[in-house]
């Protein structure tokens, strides 16, 4: 009897594990929404050229650029929520809190603004993926707090390809903002995040 509780126990464990960030399967015509700053925006590359531009047509879906160049974390959370009722998406891509990074802000307020973006979106049924942002000063490491974000909630974290864009002159526009070429390489692999995730 106790062989076949502690098999249960851990059969729950695995399938839990396994099902740990994992999207619903977006259909055709849903909506994703791309919400953050200048990096969501575009800068640095020409219309048409930003990473939302790039992965609506990586994913063939209804993809939104939510991006304000300046903004910081608490001023997207501010935000967010207008833009969930005005968009209606299944999916929120969530990159935010450079401008924090870039202006000595206090980060575990930028953590926790974060988090209440994507607590807000979750609490309305919308799926998130993170983009994390590196921070300048320490060789683009990511911050730590979009990982814990990520393991809090069981959501997908992208933490690797600001870090290798941003490192690669050729990628870039300016030193902060990367280039149609660098938007092109962050749709990728935003895209094969969320086809990872079973979201396409």
């Amino acid at each position: 009897m106790m062989k076949r509780v502690a098999a249960a126990f851990l059969l729950l464990v695995v399938l839990g594990c396994r099902d740990q960030g994992r999207l619903v399967p977006l259909p055709p015509g849903a909506t994703v929404l791309c919400f953050g700053d200048s990096i969501t925006f575009g800068t640095g590359a020409e219309p048409g050229k930003s990473y939302p531009d790039e992965l609506a047509r990586l994913i063939n879906r209804n993809v939104i650029n939510s991006g304000i160049p300046g903004e910081t974390s608490g001023e997207g959370l501010e935000r967010l929520s207008g833009e969930l009722v005005r968009c209606q998406p299944k999916l929120l891509i969530l990159c935010s809190g450079a401008n924090d990074i870039l202006r000595r802000l206090d980060l575990g307020q930028a953590a926790a603004n974060v988090r209440e973006m994507v607590k807000l979106a979750k609490g309305q049924g919308i799926d998130v993926v993170l983009i994390a942002v590196p921070r300048w000063e320490l060789g683009l490491t990511p911050a730590p707090f979009y990982r814990d974000i990520g393991k809090e909630f069981g959501i997908p974290v992208e933490e690797k390809i600001l870090k290798k864009v941003l490192e690669r002159p050729d990628l870039k526009a300016d030193p902060v903002h990367p280039n149609a070429a660098g938007y092109r390489k962050i749709a990728e692999a935003v895209a094969a995040l969320i086809a990872k995730n079973g979201g396409v």
